[in-house]
């Protein structure tokens, strides 16, 4: 992988026309390891997040012995970087067969369930496979709501009640019991956190056992950008809401139980940073070679917003207007569907041009591990940055809090 200082003097002497990765992984062992000082228990990475190999192998540099997997797919991938990473399947609902390679070929001893017939699935499997189910620990996740930019309350969760229900089965089967849950993605409220652990409380008062453990599930929020015209978002940190956490854990009497967190964003969003190129302007559009196709599916939803820094193509010697003036422009990703627009603008110099690079920051979320070959275009290319976004020099543009519309 070729390394450069930073986007800007990789795009200038790559000078590319498809899309460019810059991956940062000082950053990322950085963002690592101070969320796992942070959380008074066990991390497992969600690969969901970022499943690329360099990642997960740099995870695993910085110490990172578990990972939150869902599929055959993400459990070998786990285990080409590390032969003896733990996985904790915590997918609610899954094909018996993927049980049965997950205990039997991969050493899975964690699963999360939410339903009685995925307890039928996995007491077929740990019977015909005659493993202990006392090796195997089931967390019953448990459905809450909380105030996040992605909201997962709607899709999986046992209500409180019926959660009682299954533990005390899983329980009965000889199985070791834990609760989960997930609060959401990109969590917006502090107080998410207190509302599922009273949630997860009241189920722990009503079965008729000690608990495992306690997974509290992901929702860290990473650091993004924001529009300075308007008012910035009032965003809890990380430090702020690890203090409230380890307070309300202490609270309802968790903190003496194995705990576990299942962090993505917030450990590999500043990891990755994006050069497109635009390869023409119309006006207040531009049009660029990736999209919500491909690495900006983000941006398509309108909940997140992505800092963006002006990378001027030295071969275009004269600019129309004033490089000081930040206007908005609509951004047209690369693919033939008129649907793939961006749903906020991007704000930057006036004077930008076909043939210009623009650098997207934190980008490293949810943005590769979801890209398509729709169209036939599939970003792949890959250099290291050794200087942090944040550190590239002033950040001129920014994916708008408001809505564009006109042309």
């Amino acid at each position: 992988m070729q390394r450069f200082e930073n986007a800007r003097a990789a795009a200038h002497q790559l000078r590319p026309d498809d899309p460019v990765y810059c991956f940062r992984p000082d950053v990322l062992k950085q963002d690592c390891r101070r969320f796992m000082e942070m959380f008074p228990g066990k991390t497992a990475y969600a690969v969901k997040t970022n499943g690329e190999r360099l990642v997960l192998k740099t995870l695993v540099e910085a110490g990172v012995n578990a990972f939150d997997v869902a599929s055959p797919g993400e459990f070998e991938a786990v285990r080409e970087v590390s032969a003896d990473a733990e996985m904790l399947y915590m997918h609610p609902v899954k094909a018996q067969s993927h049980i049965r390679l997950a205990l039997e070929k991969y050493g899975v001893r964690v699963i999360a369930l939410d339903h009685e017939d995925e307890i039928a699935k996995l007491t077929r499997v740990v019977r015909a496979l005659d493993i202990d189910p006392g090796q195997i620990t089931v967390f019953v996740r448990i459905q809450t709501k909380g105030s996040a930019a992605y909201e997962l309350s709607k899709k999986f969760g046992a209500g409180p009640a019926y959660a009682v229900e299954l533990a005390d089965r899983l329980h009965r089967t000889g199985f070791k019991v834990g609760l989960c849950f997930h609060v959401g993605s990109q969590i917006e409220d502090p107080d998410t956190y207190e509302r599922a652990l009273a949630s997860a409380d009241w189920v722990r008062n009503r079965v008729s056992f000690d608990l495992a453990g306690l997974d509290v599930g992901g929702g860290f929020p990473a650091e993004y950008g924001h529009d300075p015209r308007s008012r910035k978002p009032d965003m809890p940190s990380l430090g702020q809401i690890m203090s409230r956490l380890r307070g309300d854990l202490s609270e309802y009497g968790f903190d003496g139980m194995p705990l576990v967190a299942e962090p993505g964003r917030v450990i590999v969003a500043r990891a990755f940073s994006l050069i497109v190129r635009v390869m023409l302007r119309k006006g207040r559009r531009l049009y660029i070679n990736d999209g919500i196709w491909a690495s900006l599916s983000d941006s398509w939803t309108g909940k997140i917003t992505l800092p963006a820094r002006f990378i001027p193509d030295p071969a275009i010697r004269t600019r129309n207007g004033d490089e000081h003036n930040i206007v908005p422009f609509k951004v047209c990703g690369a693919t033939c569907d008129s649907v793939d627009i961006l749903s906020r603008p991007f704000w930057l110099p006036e004077t930008i041009d076909t043939g210009d690079w623009i650098e997207i920051g934190h980008i490293g979320a949810y943005s590769l591990s979801l890209r398509t070959r729709f169209n036939g275009f599939y970003p792949d290319t890959f250099v290291e940055v050794t200087t942090p976004f944040e550190e590239g020099g002033a950040v001129e543009g920014f994916a708008s809090l408001e809505t564009m519309s006109g042309p």
